[in-house]
């Protein structure tokens, strides 16, 4: 099927301190590259500030000028460009070589899930501790699938992780101990117990997410519209939204064109819808100015080489991307009983990958104003046509007579979209 080769990811620092870094992507191109590339990017908690795309169809050569979060945190450059290198289609794709077997392989391997594993340990309750432990699950490459955290009135947590390994070693004794002594670490002697096990179907099927969600939530997610307020009651710049569909530039090729606020992983937002609406990007350019407002134009075709013609999809197309710009995840608090629950959902991709960091931040912004979860679970739902992530935090008995609900989805919001 062939092996990517090492010069297809080429990552150059700065040469001066806070410009930044620029990645240079240059391989055999796919439908959805892009956004595979620009979720990868943002996994390790990189802002894309301006970014090119080019190709001809079989092979594309794209730049990344990225700058790292203001945690001051040393991103890992050799392992993103491992990781970006694995997106990259093998160089057969774009050559004699690449025939129908070697497509049928590449299917097969796509359709293999990756193994399931439990972590299950036991400690004592403290402020921040369900983010700490997600810092750790996020710095080892752990990616949390789904997670049951239960907290007792004495105090004690038991913390029931479903994840799966990017490097996927997780099988392994080497790998194992490597997590349970990075839990260790974090937690100290708070933690009694800890242990780590393949994930059995009964399970999984024990802990599968509620099938009932608060119809606030259900709302906002089976909605096409636009909001009328800002998500968050905080929008930077809301007024600049434009998306606009013209085809009188170029005989092959539609021209859309964005101009809108930034927020953390915008690139990303744009790049899924287009690939979940099967649009490929011949060029295109992207650019985030210091008062932030981004500017975008993709001149972009279907996958069978036709320009979008039809008017409906035109409109339709032109108000999804206004839609998960404007608006790519939903956070609500709602009254479950005497209790507090945070729910927030983002949509899934056609492909089945959700979007990163989300748990992380949640638990950052929790931690920050001095919130404990008491409760919390991470389940697919599908709402409408589409499947969601929804995130479910039980919040703690103290939360109500400390701050109002409006506070908590303003503070979640500004971190989940880079406003901090």
């Amino acid at each position: 099927m062939g092996i990517p080769c090492d010069d297809f990811v080429v990552v150059r620092q700065p040469e001066t301190s806070g410009e930044p870094t620029v990645i240079t992507v240059n391989c055999p191109d796919k439908t959805g590259l892009g956004c595979d590339l620009c979720r990868i990017i943002l996994s390790f908690g990189l802002n894309i500030v301006r970014g090119d795309v080019s190709t001809d169809g079989k092979w594309c050569f794209i730049l990344f000028w990225v700058v790292g979060r203001d945690s001051g945190a040393q991103p890992r450059w050799g392992l993103l460009k491992k990781r970006l290198l694995g997106a990259c289609p093998a160089a057969s794709r774009a050559s004699g070589l690449y025939n129908s077997f070697y497509r049928l392989q590449e299917l097969l391997l796509l359709e293999q899930q990756p193994q399931v594993f439990l972590i299950k340990f036991c400690c004592y309750d403290r402020l921040g501790l369900l983010h700490d432990v997600t810092q750790v699950l996020c710095e080892l490459e752990l990616i949390i699938r789904r997670v049951k955290v239960s907290t007792t009135p004495e105090g004690r947590v038991m913390d029931l992780f479903f994840i799966t390994d990017t490097r996927e070693l997780l099988h392994t004794k080497k790998r194992q101990e490597e997590t349970m002594d990075a839990l260790r670490a974090v937690l100290g002697d708070s933690m009694t117990s800890c242990e780590i096990e393949l994930a059995s179907e009964d399970i999984a099927a024990c802990l599968q997410a509620s099938s009932c969600l608060p119809l606030a939530i259900i709302e906002e997610m089976s909605s096409f519209e636009l909001p009328q307020e800002p998500p968050g009651g905080y929008r930077p710049l809301s007024h600049n939204l434009s998306v606009t569909m013209d085809n009188s530039l170029s005989p092959v090729h539609s021209l859309i064109q964005i101009v809108c606020p930034d927020h953390k992983g915008l690139l990303y937002d744009i790049m899924r819808t287009l690939k979940d609406y099967n649009i490929q990007i011949s060029y295109g350019r992207f650019y985030s100015s210091l008062n932030g407002l981004c500017e975008l134009d993709l001149f972009v075709m279907h996958t069978d080489g036709k320009k979008i013609i039809d008017p409906n999809k035109q409109k339709a197309l032109c108000e999804r991307l206004r839609l998960e710009i404007f608006h790519p995840l939903r956070v609500t608090v709602v009254s479950r009983g005497p209790d507090t629950e945070l729910l927030v959902a983002n949509p899934v991709e056609v492909s089945g990958k959700g979007r990163p960091l989300v748990f992380y931040d949640i638990t950052l912004a929790l931690k920050l104003l001095r919130t404990r979860i008491f409760l919390a679970e991470i389940g697919r739902h599908v709402v409408g046509d589409r499947e969601w992530e929804v995130y479910r935090l039980l919040l703690g008995d103290e939360n109500e007579s400390n701050m109002s609900k409006d506070k908590i989805v303003e503070k979640v919001t500004k971190m989940l979209m880079g406003w901090e």
